[in-house]
């Protein structure tokens, strides 16, 4: 039996649910709508869904609020699409560090929200098989390395902080989501760049280079990311994740 993809839409205001529930619906999509975060809960309790649209303007708790408790939970690796009625980019930014994978300002084309569900479920489903999904407030240990997740920055065998950018920093933890799995180039740039292309290196192995010249590992020869030819890339080290103590 083919799968139908099924929408939960959170968001206060009845128009918007009716118009894009509705919209969604005529174009083979499963739809349930929530008016609020509570019953947001009460439904994912009891059902599954292939990904939440989830407004940020909300009484009682906000989408910020109901993302990061997403994140938390045990719909942590569920896609969201935030829908923001602000121009602060604030708002979007923090939204996607929440761990949003989408962002759509208000008011937006039905078409446009139905596009952007689409390939947000395209990129989940490009993840590799049996992906190991790290959480804030770890500590990833590989070789020498180690990535504080909190701070956001790498430490040496020595304990001293090295910098990264947002782009190294994302790119980098995709690696350790996924160790010792060849990524090509394409599953590289939709789990690093995703909505927010323009902040980041238009060439990914430009990208990779920089994260290499970070680890200080050998161009021609590699210890930590290795060059598969006609393939992608591989984070050849395994990945040890601790608690973070703060």
């Amino acid at each position: 039996m083919e799968h139908i993809d099924h929408i939960l839409i959170v968001d206060d205001d009845r128009e918007i649910r009716d118009l894009v529930s509705g919209y969604l619906r005529k174009n083979g999509l499963r739809v349930t709508i929530a008016a609020e975060g509570r019953q947001m809960r009460a439904f994912l309790d009891a059902d599954r869904v292939d990904l939440i649209v989830l407004d940020i303007m909300m009484p009682g708790d906000d989408g910020l609020v109901l993302c990061r408790e997403l994140r938390a939970g045990r719909h942590k690796t569920t896609p969201v699409l935030m829908l923001t009625a602000r121009n602060d980019e604030t708002d979007r930014i923090v939204g996607l560090e929440m761990g949003a994978d989408d962002y759509l300002a208000k008011p937006f084309a039905a078409r446009e929200l139905l596009a952007r569900i689409k390939a947000v479920l395209r990129r989940a489903r490009m993840l590799p098989p049996n992906l190991q999904v790290t959480e804030a407030g770890q500590l990833l240990t590989f070789g020498e390395w180690c990535l504080d997740t909190v701070a956001r920055h790498l430490l040496d065998g020595e304990g001293t902080a090295v910098a990264l950018s947002g782009a190294e920093y994302r790119l980098l933890r995709v690696f350790l989501d996924h160790p010792q799995r060849v990524l090509s180039r394409d599953q590289l740039l939709n789990l690093t760049q995703g909505r927010e292309a323009e902040l980041f290196e238009r060439s990914i192995d430009l990208l990779v280079s920089r994260v290499r010249q970070r680890l200080r590992d050998d161009a021609r020869e590699p210890a930590y990311i290795k060059t598969v030819r006609s393939e992608g890339y591989v984070l050849a080290m395994p990945v040890e994740i601790t608690q973070a103590r703060r």
